[in-house]
């Protein structure tokens, strides 16, 4: 096997202006025979050992000394490789052969900067270095043989010394090359240097000559023009002349008076050029020559710089060498104390031998005396065994007696002992079955009580779930005829008031048929009382089971909180076939179908029915050949009009074909906007007359206009209501705007926060709808949004690693710590401030300036996480190039989708949130980044203005100071915040502090809100109960 050494050395020549020629350099290795000791680019044969060393060592230790330990050195023997040279010509390889075993073969490459120059090398040189090479091979072998005997007599293989001494001479002779041909190196780069000066200032005498050369061409040219002018009006002179025919001696005279002097200026100005353009050839031709010798320079150049990399890769191998030569000689300096140490081994191990038997036996004791009582039976019977072997050896027969006796005590012993340990076992098997029996008299005893409190239990005590589910099963009997309408009005009253009696009745029919229980609750029915509010949400998003955006939340959280008031609160809802329906509980079909006018003719819709977080929910599944809601996703198919003014219809259908009454009707946003006009266009007149209609416009950017035609396929009246009054769009006369028909027909209407509402009544923000807004601003009031407490609460998040809470915020450094290990981020600097932001990258979210946020925070010392994902393309497709940059950086990591489980994770985790949107109808993020700790950076506009005031706001009162927030929605305004934000956290420990544990305090539950809602929906009904009674 061969390695080869990566060192490369010159073998040529370069010639300047004084013909300067280098030496070839010739260095070689003597090979190092240790194994153990070469690197691991370096391989070695095998050596060959014999039958005695190859055979398998016993398992059994051997502890007997080896006897003799001879240690040959050989010289001379068996140390000569073979030495073989390639022609210049080609790639020069010099190889190493060995003969012994124990030699390693080493080949090494030289390359050749000229190869002209290497045929013309000197022969002394090559003479030398060919018998430096030679006397370099020489190496000394020497084989260590240390044999040691046993009874069996094995051999153990002993230290071989030889390979140390011979690594050391060849180590020391490698050193002597190397210095050598770094001498040589070194003489060749003065020489190098010197011939470069010397070129250098003949090129610059050069460069003088040539400039003098082109001042005298540029003098010849002037004088060649003149001479050409001469000529010229020569010319003219004799055609003038001959035109005339004048005679020869005028023309004679002509020639010889005048343009003869010219004539002789003529000649010699074509001399001197002649002479001038012979020397500016012979200019060129030098300076032709000049650029050679400038090109030779750089070769030259390029060489030396070749040899300087050589020199460094020299000085390299030789420091090495003599590291290795140093640990060399420690190696053998150390080789009496190994053997001292080997002999003191062999008296340990023998040592160990001993103490392993007495140990050994040690533990065959211990694990007899710790055998069962079987064990005991056994030991028994061994003794008696031992007593008839006595008699087979004969022994006197006053010990045999004496001994007999000794082992009768010890079976009597031993019996004595089992029969106590049978006796301890049958009394913990008693004590076992007394207390299996009393655990079983209180298991019993507990479940009674159970039950019985169960049966005690408060009705208030009982979930919503149970009281959903009883709406629904009421409900369901009604759609079936198994009710009539005014018993099932009777027992939704008493659901709705939860009533105990329903309560008990519904227990006590758990075991019996259908139509009995229906008997049950039928005997509830003589007893009437006065319903609370009964409000019943219409809308496109509920989550969890079908959200988009904040629409979700709110749909949810206000319907809590509204219940937990008391009130009866239902949701009806598209059936997406992309919802998650696991969420939902108790989910089933009604066997009775519920047919909605559509396009001119009835279609049935499946009604489905479950609870979701305690919430009484419908889903309607339109069976229309559009299949209005199988498209796998929410929103944004082309017939969005038409698939929500069908659900819009068929909603209100429902609630007239199952008899609800309810007090509120509550739509949300364009796609469920068309419940106001259908109310009271339509239902009324049916029946459903007892509602008051609340719209509410969760952003006012997207009002979902369409072509005035389609509002018919719903039933309503395109000629009636495509008026500037009533729902025709503000900007095109044929066109229908929902969202302006909910404001002109609902008797309350409301956005998200009373800034966002200000900021919709200006021509900017109103979107076209300012001025409608104007004319119905009686009935239009902001109410800001609220967040569900329960689902974002750091105390019981499953989703964090630690839970913590205001008191004790330790958790959410933890949390941070865990947050950079999921995203592999950068965790030496633990006081490094982390930035998130959770958003969707829409141009209305201010996506420039997240953009700027993620470059600016690194500037500033800090890291960036960003969770999100854009409906744009093009936006999309600019953040995906950013993450791409940014994939491997150790401070910023981009997941251009939503996770629930890491948005949960960021807001535990980051310092600081970022929320730098343009507009921002509520904006929950803020509200859920605060009740995490994490401090929001916010742009005021709409609820950010509402729920986020600066920390350096003197205006503001300290209590409500939560954030940082800037006005002006460009970079240098999000640079004023973010960087006073850095300041505070850098540079006052204990204010970042106490600031992240008043954000955790702020109340932003939907207890305060959803107040104001039910202040609007009493106030609303009354004014119509007092109408109908006047």
């Amino acid at each position: 096997m061969e390695a080869k050494l990566s060192t490369c050395f010159l073998n040529g020549g370069c010639y300047g202006g004084g013909g300067t020629k280098f030496n070839q350099v010739n260095v070689r290795f003597s090979p190092m025979p240790s194994r153990r000791l070469l690197p691991a680019s370096c391989k070695m044969r095998q050596r060959n050992f014999g039958p005695q060393n190859k055979r398998q060592q016993p398992k059994k230790i051997n502890l007997d000394h080896p006897e003799n330990t001879n240690i040959q050195v050989n010289g001379d023997e068996g140390s000569d490789p073979g030495i073989s040279f390639k022609d210049s010509n080609s790639d020069s390889i010099e190889e190493i052969k060995p003969i012994s075993d124990d030699s390693i073969p080493i080949t090494r490459e030289a390359e050749h900067i000229n190869e002209e120059d290497a045929r013309n090398s000197s022969a002394p040189n090559g003479v030398d270095s060919v018998a430096e090479a030679k006397n370099s091979s020489k190496i000394m072998h020497s084989s260590t043989n240390i044999l040691g005997t046993s009874e069996g007599g094995e051999q153990l293989s002993g230290i071989h010394l030889e390979d140390l001494i011979g690594m050391i001479r060849n180590a020391e002779k490698n050193i002597h090359l190397l210095n050598h041909a770094r001498i040589r190196a070194l003489d060749d780069l003065e020489k190098i240097l010197h011939e470069k000066e010397v070129l250098q200032g003949e090129i610059n005498i050069l460069e003088t000559k040539l400039a003098e050369t082109d001042a005298r061409l540029r003098v010849a040219a002037q004088e060649k023009i003149h001479v050409e002018l001469l000529e010229d009006q020569l010319e003219k002179l004799r055609n003038e002349l001959s035109s005339r025919n004048s005679s020869e001696e005028l023309v004679y005279n002509v020639n010889n008076s005048l343009p003869f002097s010219q004539s002789n200026d003529v000649n010699s100005y074509s001399e001197e050029f002649d002479v001038w353009k012979t020397e500016n050839i012979s200019l060129k031709n030098e300076l032709q020559a000049l650029k050679t010798q400038l090109f030779n320079l750089k070769k030259t150049d390029e060489r030396v710089q070749i040899l300087e990399e050589e020199r460094i890769s020299l000085e390299s191998s030789l420091k090495e060498l003599e590291f290795k030569f140093s640990a060399s000689q420690e190696d053998v300096s150390n080789i009496s104390s190994l053997k001292a140490e080997c002999k003191n081994l062999y008296e340990k191990v023998e040592h160990l031998q001993q103490l392993l038997e007495n140990a050994t036996k040690q533990a065959d004791q211990a694990i007899l005396a710790l055998q069962q009582n079987q064990e005991l039976r056994k030991k028994v019977d061994q003794l008696e065994k031992s007593l008839e072997e006595a008699n087979v050896y004969k022994l006197s027969s006053e010990k045999m007696q004496q001994y007999n006796e000794l082992m009768q005590q010890k079976i009597q012993i031993l019996d004595e002992r089992l029969q106590r340990s049978d006796e301890e076992i049958e009394s913990y098997v008693q004590l076992y079955q007394n207390s299996m029996k009393e655990f079983q008299d209180t298991l019993t005893n507990l479940k009674e009580e159970s039950k019985k409190r169960l049966r005690d239990d408060t009705v208030n005590e009982m979930p919503s779930e149970f009281w959903s589910r009883l709406l629904l099963m009421i409900d369901g009997w009604f759609l079936e005829k198994k009710v009539s309408a005014e018993d099932a009005m009777l027992l939704r009253d008493m659901i709705w008031k939860r009533d105990g009696s329903i309560h008990n009745a519904y227990m006590s029919s758990k075991e019996k048929t259908e139509r009995e229980t229906i008997a049950t609750f039928l005997r509830l029915t003589s007893s009437t009382s006065s319903p609370r509010l009964h409000v019943i949400h219409i809308a496109a998003e509920m989550a969890p089971v079908a959200k988009v955006g904040g629409l979700g939340d709110v749909v949810t959280g206000l319907s809590k909180a509204l219940q937990k008031k008391g009130h009866l609160v239902e949701i009806v809802l598209p059936k997406y076939d992309c919802a998650r329906y696991q969420l939902v509980q108790d989910l089933k079909a009604l066997n009775v179908p519920v047919e909605s006018y559509f396009d001119g003719r009835l279609y049935k819709n499946k009604i489905w029915t479950g609870t979701v977080e305690g919430l009484p929910v419908y889903f309607i599944e339109p069976q229309h050949p559009g299949n209005f809601f199988w498209r796998g996703q929410f929103y944004g198919e082309n017939d969005d009009f038409k698939r929500f003014s069908f659900f819009s219809r068929a909603a209100l259908e429902l609630l007239l074909q199952v008899g609800k009454k309810p007090d509120i009707i509550h739509c949300h946003d364009w796609q469920t906007a068309f419940v106001a006009p259908l109310y009271w266009d339509l239902y009324v007149a049916k029946g459903l007359n007892s509602a008051r209609i609340c719209f509410t416009c969760h952003n006012f950017e997207y009002q979902g206009t369409a072509p005035a035609t389609e509002l018919a396929s719903c039933g309503l009246d395109v000629y009636h209501l495509n008026r500037p009054d009533r729902m025709q769009d503000n900007s095109a006369q044929d066109r229908i705007n929902p969202i302006k028909g909910a404001i002109v027909f609902s008797n309350i209407v409301t956005t998200v926060s009373p800034t966002y509402a200000q900021e919709v009544r200006s021509a900017e923000g109103g979107q076209g709808l300012h001025a409608t807004l104007h004319s119905h601003s009686k009935k239009f009031v902001g109410i800001l949004n609220g967040i569900d407490t329960e689902a974002w609460n750091p105390a019981t998040d499953n989703f964090l690693k630690v839970q913590y809470n205001a008191y004790d915020i330790e958790g959410k450094a933890e949390n941070k710590e865990d947050l950079r290990r999921c995203l592999r981020l950068s965790s030496r600097d633990v006081r490094r401030p982390l930035v998130g932001c959770i958003t969707r990258l829409v141009p209305q979210k201010g996506v420039h300036l997240i953009r700027h946020a993620i470059y600016r925070t690194l500037e500033l010392g800090g890291q960036f996480v960003l969770l999100g994902s854009s409906p744009v393309p093009h936006i999309q497709k600019e953040f995906e190039d950013i993450a791409n940059h940014f994939q491997s950086h150790e401070h910023v990591r981009l997941i251009l989708k939503y996770d629930e489980s890491l948005s949960h994770l960021i807001y535990a985790a980051t310092d600081m949130l970022t929320i730098p949107s343009i507009f921002e109808p509520c904006g929950l993020t803020q509200m859920i980044a605060m009740r995490y700790g994490s401090i929001p950076i916010a742009r005021k506009t709409g609820g950010l203005n509402d729920s986020v005031f600066d920390v350096d706001d003197d205006a503001i009162p300290i209590q409500y100071r939560n954030g940082f927030t800037f006005l002006t929605a460009d970079e240098q305004g999000f640079n004023n915040a973010l960087e006073r934000a850095f300041y505070l956290y850098k540079n006052n420990i204990d204010g970042w502090k106490q600031l992240v544990q008043k954000v955790m305090g702020v109340d932003f539950s939907w207890e305060s809100s959803a107040a104001l809602y039910e202040e609007l929906y009493a106030k609303s009904v009354a004014r119509a109960r007092a109408t109908k009674r006047a």
